[in-house]
């Protein structure tokens, strides 16, 4: 009880701590990365590797298979999944269920084995794997972005090689993938006739070029006393270069050939694995990932920013970049509601305790909450956590709890301080009265959300964020409620009402009408138990039936669509790549008038690529609109 006692006297302390609390808190707010969801890792892995000029048949046998033999020596691997096409291989990985730890050691051993089986058994000409560990961040884009051009041209691609290195460089930005985008190159056509004239084959050509045309490290050179290590690059940009390549057939290997004799040598581009259009034009589409606990909004803002200053520089070029769709409509959304939500309650709060027990109490009620929100987002903050969806509904669910245990200490404590006992000791009396009681409240709320905390799974990680919230803003509000509280209101205790007896005649008649009513109301209910048992039971059966009968639907998450869908467009499997995008396009122009003025941020027409639920197909049969919607208003249409 002395403890109690120095602790409640110790205004300065107290007003230091709460001064505090609510600074860290506010900064600790505006410092939380924004974003839509909790940062989790899906266990899964994606392994990517390219090899130059191969066919699907070629990457299945080379790079795919292989690689698939590879990951056999790595444990806890629920399973694996595969796809081969031209000159790319896609490997996607699942491990079971494990902890962070080991996952990590896993991942590990899987590059290990990959690393190893690339060097001892992939061709040589062959990409280094790309292993990415797809998480919350990456697995699904941040935003997109279109670059619109006149004519399918080099203007366009020089563009858009030139945009995507820029966005890689933006900070928050983990991966840019550019679909449409077609590659330079240098091309050789060869002549059959001139190249049998001079004894060689179209292998000649290829193994002499491809062994010449590559880095080497060529060990060391001693100049001048100094090691210096030498390597040779095998590559070169200028068509004339490689035209005045000497060839040497295999008949007379003293012979040498140029390369321009037998072939013709230009500058070109790869053929497209994927073409874009959008509103009837040529165009790239640049999907793009976040780095983990990067703060969404600002990154979108971010990329904003970047495309307002390129399209100022694209001014008169007949290219246009914009934003087709970005995911933070959402998180702004919930962000505002949240806010709204609680400076309503902050409101409410202040009213009715004004109304019952005073301006000055009610005042402090009310800073009690901000300083329970306050504590929450710092500890929230400190244990590495982000402003995502599930912290919101948290702050939203426990906004409602924190004021209880508050009013409780405060109005027994009020009822002391009016019938004249001194500020100490009724704080004290006041909390040995109803400590316990307001304790066992804040622990059964805990201990009705904590189990959420042990779901398994995906899905636990990410339930698991809504009971940390609310179990620490209620511990919080214990120690306002214990400490903070009752010291603000004994450091200068309210004047009895005999004191102030005509502002506080108001007050006690309708205190004393709403205790009259309620206790004739009570006194109804101890006189008929039977009669409001049974209305009980019947109204708890009854909502039972609703959910049995899925009258109310049960969703762990509250199913708010983004404002994108797409529309597949499949065609026959030899159906080449142009033809694909015709008939997406086609597909386009026939759903474009169903959409209201306004509606529509973008309609995007991709061919060689389709985005499913669980992955990407790609091939030149598979076709996708891709249709983004303008931000929901009150008259808007749903998805």
């Amino acid at each position: 009880m002395n403890f109690m006692r120095t602790l409640l006297t110790n205004h300065p302390l107290v007003n230091i701590l709460f001064a505090v609390v609510l600074v860290l808190g506010a900064l600790s707010y505006s410092q939380m990365p924004r974003e839509q969801d909790p940062e989790i890792n899906f266990n899964f892995v994606a392994i990517n590797t390219v090899l130059p000029g191969a066919t699907a048949a070629d990457v299945e046998e080379l790079v795919t298979g292989p690689l698939e033999d590879a990951l056999r020596n790595v444990q806890d691997i629920r399973f694996v999944s595969s796809s081969s096409r031209d000159e790319v291989s896609n490997i996607l990985v699942r491990f079971r269920e494990l902890s962070e730890r080991a996952f990590d050691k896993r991942v590990t051993d899987l590059r290990r084995e990959i690393q190893s089986k690339t060097n001892d058994e992939l061709p040589e000409d062959v990409e280094d794997p790309d292993i990415i560990e797809v998480t919350s961040s990456n697995g699904f884009p941040t935003a997109s972005v279109l670059l619109l051009g006149q004519a399918d041209d080099e203007r366009l691609r020089r563009e858009a090689k030139l945009i995507k290195e820029e966005i890689e460089r933006l900070k928050g930005v983990d991966r840019v993938q550019a679909f449409g985008f077609k590659e330079p190159e240098l091309q050789i056509e060869i002549d059959p006739v001139r190249l049998a004239a001079n004894g060689l084959t179209a292998a000649d050509v290829a193994d002499q070029l491809r062994a010449s045309f590559r880095d080497v490290s060529a060990g060391k050179v001693d100049v001048d006393n100094e090691a210096w290590l030498v390597r040779v690059e095998g590559k070169t940009t200028e068509p004339e270069e490689l035209a005045s390549f000497l060839l040497a057939p295999m008949g007379d290997p003293q012979a040498k050939i140029p390369l321009d004799r037998v072939a013709t040598v230009r500058r070109g581009r790869k053929d497209a694995q994927q073409a874009v259009s959008s509103f009837g034009r040529p165009a790239i589409f640049f999907s793009i990932t976040k780095v983990g606990f990067t703060n969404t909004l600002q990154l979108v803002d971010r990329i904003n920013e970047y495309i307002d200053d390129r399209n100022a520089l694209l001014d008169g070029s007949g290219l246009t970049l914009f934003l087709s769709d970005d995911q933070t409509v959402q998180t702004r959304d919930a962000l505002q509601v949240m806010q709204r939500n609680a400076g309503l309650g902050l409101i409410l709060v202040l009213g009715v305790c004004w109304l019952f027990l005073g301006l000055r109490i009610a005042t402090f009620v009310t800073l009690g909450i901000a300083f329970s929100v306050s504590g929450t987002f710092w500890i929230l903050n400190m244990l590495g956590n982000t402003l995502n969806v599930s912290v919101l509904l948290g702050i939203v669910i426990v906004l409602g709890m924190l004021v209880d245990d508050a009013v409780v200490v405060v109005e027994a404590l009020y009822y002391r301080l009016q019938r004249g006992q001194e500020a100490i000791s009724a704080a004290l009396d006041s909390l040995g009265e109803v400590g316990k009681p307001v304790t066992s409240a804040v622990l059964t709320s805990i201990a009705a959300f904590a189990p959420l905390m042990l779901l398994p799974g995906i899905l636990g990680d990410f339930m698991q964020v809504i009971p940390l919230v609310v179990t620490v803003g209620l511990l919080v509000s214990l120690v306002e409620a214990f400490w903070i509280l009752p010291s603000h209101v004994i450091a200068k205790p309210t004047p009895r009402a005999s004191v102030h007896e005509q502002r506080e005649h108001w007050r006690g008649r309708w205190t004393s009408l709403v205790r009259t009513r309620y206790t004739r109301a009570l006194i109804y209910v101890f006189r008929h138990p039977k009669r409001f048992l049974v209305a009980s039971v019947a109204a708890f059966a009854l909502s039972i039936f609703a959910v049995y009968v899925e009258k109310v639907r049960i969703e762990f998450f509250t199913f708010e669509p983004i404002r994108m869908f797409y529309v597949n467009v499949d065609m026959p499997p030899d159906a080449p790549l142009e033809r694909t995008l015709e008939q997406t396009v086609r597909v386009e122009e026939m759903i474009s008038p169903g959409f209201l003025e306004g509606e529509v941020r973008a309609i995007t027409s991709m061919a060689g690529v389709k985005f499913t639920d669980a992955e990407a197909l790609f091939g030149d049969q598979y076709g996708q609109i891709q249709v983004s919607l303008n931000p929901r208003t009150n008259n808007a249409r749903g998805v």
